[in-house]
């Protein structure tokens, strides 16, 4: 049975753009990387958890913010990602503020074999994109799920507009 992770992709539109939040990962593995390094909120469904409800829970435990939500959701379904796992998203148009990202954090022996843990955030930083910034930005293997949520914008734009 594949791990099953799921989340959530806010996104916004500022007149006749459509903004999208991504998260960059905290930790030192990460710290010197931007290009590529990017993702959308997410995280390992529970057992026996809906996949909807854990997409919600990890976007706050990652984020710590709670977005203003319109009624506007789309399932984007499920990608296999480079590592085998299984990532089910959702589009949810919504707002926040990435500025008061609080976001969980974890523990992780650094430097490597020091003996020493220390604590670092799951997520160090979040901040709407616009759509080429977005596609410099997202890791490889969640690059076709923004791609797949921008067709859908594409296909559901009004003609002439």
């Amino acid at each position: 049975m594949p791990i099953i992770s799921a989340g959530l992709l806010l996104y916004r539109r500022r007149g006749s753009a459509t903004e999208v939040l991504l998260v960059h990962p905290g930790g030192p593995y990460w710290a010197r990387k931007d290009d590529g390094a990017w993702s959308v909120p997410k995280g390992l469904v529970e057992p026996g958890e809906n996949e909807h409800a854990a997409a919600w829970r990890e976007f706050r435990e990652e984020t710590g913010l709670e977005p203003s939500s319109g009624d506007a959701e789309r399932d984007l379904g499920t990608l296999r990602l480079p590592s085998g796992k299984r990532l089910h998203l959702w589009a949810v148009e919504a707002d926040c503020d990435p500025a008061a990202l609080a976001s969980n954090r974890f523990e992780l022996e650094w430097p490597p074999k020091s003996g020493q843990k220390q604590s670092f955030p799951e997520v160090d930083r979040a901040a709407w994109l616009g759509r080429s910034e977005a596609l410099a930005k997202i890791s490889a293997g969640q690059r076709p799920a923004l791609e797949v949520f921008y067709a859908g914008l594409e296909r559901d734009a009004p003609e002439g507009g």
